[in-house]
C-alpha cells in the first residue's frame, strides 16, 4: 500500500468519510485541507454511467472555464501562409508546418501543452499520431483543435479551455482551478464543466448518468460531492 506523509494524513482526518458534501462546502474543504506548500491544482473526478468499452458511449470534448485553470498553457499551431500569420497574431507560442513535424519526429521536441492545426495540415500532422496521440496532444475536431478559425482556437486555450475524455474506468478527470481561487470561482468552473458533460451525454447512455463526483487538490484527499444537487 502507498505510504502517505503526515500532512496528508492530517488532511484526511478533517474529511468526514462517507459524507456527501454540498459543492460549495466541498470546495471550501479542499482549499482548507490542501497540504502542499505550493498553489495546488483543484481537480475533479466524475464517474459517469456509461460503458467506455462501447464506441457509442464515449464522452469527449472541450469547454472554456470562465475563470481559467490558473495555468498558462503553451500552444503550438500547425499552419501555413496567412493562417500561420494569424496564429502568431493570436498569441500562439510556436507556429510551423513540416518543420515542426520534423522537429517532433527527429528531436522528440514536445515543449507545448496544446496543439492546434488547420484542416489542410492534418495529412502531414497525422504522421505524428503515435507520438502525440498517447500524450493527448493530437489535434482533434471534437475538441476544436482542428479548425480554420485559428484566432478563436488559440484565444480559447489561453483563456482557460480544457479538454475532457472518458478513461477506461468510466471517469472524467479535469482541473478546475487552483486552491488560491475563491470558492465562488471554483464553483462556477465546476458548474461549467458539469453542464458540458451533461450536454455531451451519449444517446446510448441509460439510467443515472453522473454517478459520483469527487474533488481534491494535487496533494490532498478526495472529497465526495452530493450529486443530487443540480446547482453545482
Amino acid at each position: 500500500m502507498p505510504k502517505h506523509g503526515k500532512k496528508y494524513l492530517d488532511a484526511v482526518k478533517k474529511v468526514s468519510r462517507g459524507v456527501l458534501y454540498e459543492p460549495a462546502e466541498a470546495l471550501e474543504l479542499v482549499k482548507r485541507v490542501a497540504p502542499g506548500k505550493f498553489d495546488e491544482t483543484v481537480e475533479v473526478a466524475v464517474r459517469l454511467g456509461v460503458d467506455p468499452r462501447h464506441a457509442d458511449q464515449q464522452v469527449r470534448g472541450a469547454v472554456v472555464l470562465p475563470h481559467g485553470t490558473g495555468k498558462t498553457r503553451t500552444v503550438l499551431v500547425f499552419a501555413k501562409g496567412d493562417k500561420a500569420k494569424e496564429a502568431e497574431e493570436a498569441g500562439a507560442d510556436f507556429v510551423g508546418a513540416e518543420d515542426m513535424v520534423t522537429k517532433i519526429q527527429q528531436e522528440g521536441w514536445l515543449s507545448f501543452d496544446v496543439a492546434i492545426a488547420t484542416p489542410d495540415m492534418m495529412g502531414t500532422v497525422g504522421k505524428l499520431g503515435r507520438i502525440l496521440g498517447p500524450r493527448g496532444l493530437m489535434p482533434n475536431p471534437k475538441t476544436g483543435t482542428v479548425t480554420f478559425d485559428i484566432t478563436r482556437a488559440v484565444q480559447e486555450v489561453k483563456a482557460g479551455k480544457i479538454e475532457y475524455r472518458l478513461d477506461k474506468a468510466g471517469i472524467i478527470h479535469a482541473p478546475i482551478g487552483r486552491v488560491s481561487f475563491s470558492t465562488e470561482k471554483l464553483q462556477e468552473n465546476l458548474r461549467t464543466l458539469i453542464d458540458a458533460l451533461n450536454r455531451a451525454r451519449p444517446a446510448a447512455a441509460k439510467g443515472q448518468y453522473i454517478k459520483s463526483v469527487s474533488l481534491s487538490s494535487t496533494m490532498g484527499p478526495g472529497i465526495r460531492v452530493n450529486t443530487m444537487k443540480t446547482a453545482f
